[in-house]
């Protein structure tokens, strides 16, 4: 009896994923023409909203809509994500009168939208309906309407939510950040707060002000530009934590320079008999790169990578000498370098 040979295994479809990326790129710019005076409408609502932002959907639309919810929460709008079949469930006690429902639905009439729908009228709760169905149950009863118009899913079926949905995120995204832009021209979120809301990240944490991250006071290693080496360092001596660098200042205290471990080593190896006794100003980097009260921790991180440098001096409006950020302080802290 003849063996059977191995069946072959199917090799991917690379052309074919590149025209699923296509596909769904030209939903993402069908979007562009149709942000207008109805997306200017649901932006006020979000910005006026007293109350939170609740998103709902179902199935793959939900999930989007829980995505939303989050951008949301994170960039400043209180928000929060309600299951459009769990709301009908006794989930609706968390929509308050002061909220505004986004509501997410291709085509408009899935039934549990459309129950909640009902619902949310009895309540008096304003509606912003995303949809590609502006003839829908759920674009009547919207104040605002978000028309994604027809879109061509990129399943090979053309039915699992693809291109629709990922139109959804970006068009939701637009509405999200469009709203911070809004807050931030009232000076009413900067990167502080983002930092506030996002403590746990690696984003928030680059967001830390240095100022909370340097060295100062007593941990601060400071000298006069105008000692020795040795006095200079003899100074230090006293110090709780080492540091590799000596910042200099002069009488009123204003950053002129500093002076580094590789600094000392230089010095050391020149030969001289008299090094450790020269002018410190005559042997410190004159002029440092510095960053100043007010500046984020990722500022800090540029300036540190682009220079490969590991002690940056602080510095406030006048220049002088308030703190020291240490490289090994931003890793010890997991501020990413």
């Amino acid at each position: 009896m003849a063996k059977r040979g191995k069946a072959r295994r199917p090799r991917p479809d690379l052309a074919y994923a590149r025209d699923v990326l296509a596909v769904e790129a030209r939903a993402l710019d069908g979007l562009i023409g149709r942000v207008g005076r109805d997306f200017a409408d649901a932006a006020r609502m979000l910005y006026g909203c007293r109350g939170n932002v609740v998103t709902s959907g179902i199935g793959k639309a939900g999930i989007i809509a829980r995505k939303i919810s989050a951008t949301l929460a994170s960039t400043g709008t209180p928000s929060l994500f309600l299951h459009a079949a769990e709301a009908v469930h006794g989930d609706l006690g968390r929509v308050q009168p002061k909220d505004v429902v986004l509501i997410l639905s291709y085509g408009g009439e899935t039934a549990e939208v459309t129950r909640l729908l009902g619902q949310l009228e009895k309540m008096k709760v304003p509606i912003i309906a995303m949809t590609g169905n502006r003839d829908s149950t759920l674009a009547r009863k919207a104040r605002a309407l978000l028309w994604m118009g027809q879109i061509d899913e990129a399943c090979p079926m053309g039915l699992a939510p693809t291109a629709t949905t990922t139109a959804m995120l970006a068009l939701g995204d637009a509405l999200a950040l469009t709203v911070l832009k809004m807050r931030q021209k009232e000076g009413r979120f900067d990167r502080e707060a983002f930092a506030l809301y996002h403590p746990a990240g690696s984003l928030g944490r680059q967001l830390v002000m240095v100022e909370t991250l340097m060295r100062k006071g007593p941990d601060l290693p400071a000298a006069r530009d105008n000692l020795t080496v040795r006095a200079a360092l003899a100074s230090l001596r006293k110090m709780r934590r080492r540091s590799g660098a000596v910042c200099l200042v002069d009488a009123k205290g204003k950053l002129t320079g500093i002076f580094t471990d590789a600094d000392l080593r230089r010095l050391l190896e020149s030969g001289s008999n008299d090094a450790l006794d020269r002018p410190i100003a005559d042997v410190m980097t004159a002029g440092p790169k510095f960053v100043r009260v007010g500046d984020t921790a990722g500022d800090a991180i540029c300036i540190i990578n682009r220079y490969f440098i590991e002690e940056l001096p602080v510095v406030d409006d006048r220049g002088r000498l308030v703190g020291l950020v240490d490289v090994q302080d931003l890793l010890a802290t997991g501020v990413g370098l």
